[in-house]
């Protein structure tokens, strides 16, 4: 195990941080500051026993350069949107960037059913600074939906919130990494 996953895994068993399938939530729920980072979103249950048809993840302010895997048997769909605050990118200035990406299920044989869990997968560049970047996943079913976009007021303490956003914890660094 490489210096900076052995330094995750161990961020993780000390904050507590949990990969539970009550909620949608990131596989890797930390990464170092200034990194590539491969968003894995654990999609655990359907909506109160109703299939899951769709799964639309509204990128983080910060979130640079986002990049969706295709997933078979859904539709891919992405949105960009002009930034507030263009950032430079192997020599030119990025002013327009993702800011969703969802996935559709083709067709009603492509839905998760209740009583499985997949995964959905999107990769990008983690901010330079440390701290907490909120994905809010909205998880569409036959009938009904579920709205992951809880955050804490302040901290990033998701107990008591009913329908948490998914955490990813940026932990500061001083790695000079190329970004993709």
């Amino acid at each position: 195990m490489n210096t900076t996953l052995k330094f995750i895994a161990a961020y993780v068993i000390m904050t507590g941080t949990s990969a539970s399938f009550s909620h949608v939530v990131l596989s890797e729920p930390a990464a170092l500051a200034n990194t590539s980072y491969r968003a894995t979103f654990r999609i655990g249950h359907g909506c109160n026993g109703s299939p899951t048809t769709a799964i639309r993840v509204r990128i983080p302010t910060g979130f640079q350069g986002t990049k969706p895997m295709p997933h078979a048997g859904w539709v891919l769909a992405v949105k960009q949107e002009d930034l507030a605050v263009p950032y430079p990118s192997h020599g030119k200035t990025i002013s327009r960037d993702v800011t969703e990406i969802s996935w559709t299920a083709a067709s009603k044989d492509h839905a998760l059913p209740d009583a499985h869990y997949d995964e959905f997968v999107l990769h990008g560049g983690v901010p330079a600074q440390g701290g907490a970047l909120w994905f809010k996943v909205l998880q569409s079913c036959e009938s009904g939906s579920n709205d992951w976009s809880d955050v804490p007021a302040s901290g990033t303490s998701t107990q008591g919130l009913k329908s948490p956003a998914a955490l990813l914890e940026i932990i500061p660094s001083d790695q000079e990494g190329h970004r993709h």
